[in-house]
């Protein structure tokens, strides 16, 4: 249906959504753990610190595309539980709990949990079998 370069270009875009993703999700880890940001850094056993935990270092492997799949699967479920633990109680509508971040992080980490990293990935470098053609592992995106 689609000719050569428009398969080539939705391959590149979800490359930058896996990156940009990765950078702006990286930040509120840094905001959690170091207290960049204009926030206070969450002290050691609490929850919030384990997510910052999450959160700054699964980009870091989302960003460079190494082990894509399982980490933006367990990054999609940590914004599941923030949103049923800490948005949900305070109402339905994400635009009224403020949970669209939430909401829009796990959606776009399960994606690249389906798809894979794209393009420009470590996962293509290291991960990827003699023989077969470098696609970067978009499944449905490359037919």
């Amino acid at each position: 249906m689609f000719n050569p370069i428009h398969a080539d270009l939705r391959v590149w875009a979800l490359t930058l959504l896996r990156i940009v993703t990765a950078f702006m999700f990286w930040m509120h880890g840094a905001q959690k753990l170091f207290g960049l940001f204009g926030q206070e850094p969450r002290p050691f056993p609490t929850l919030l610190w384990f997510a910052g935990i999450l959160e700054f270092f699964g980009p870091l492997f989302i960003g460079f595309g190494l082990f894509t799949r399982a980490v933006a699967f367990l990054l999609a479920g940590e914004m599941a539980v923030a949103y049923f633990t800490s948005h949900l109680p305070r109402g339905f509508w994400p635009v009224m709990n403020s949970g669209e971040r939430a909401v829009l992080y796990c959606f776009i980490f399960l994606l690249l949990a389906a798809t894979g990293p794209g393009k420009l990935a470590l996962d293509n470098l290291l991960f990827s079998k003699s023989g077969e053609k470098e696609s970067g592992d978009v499944g449905p995106l490359n037919q």
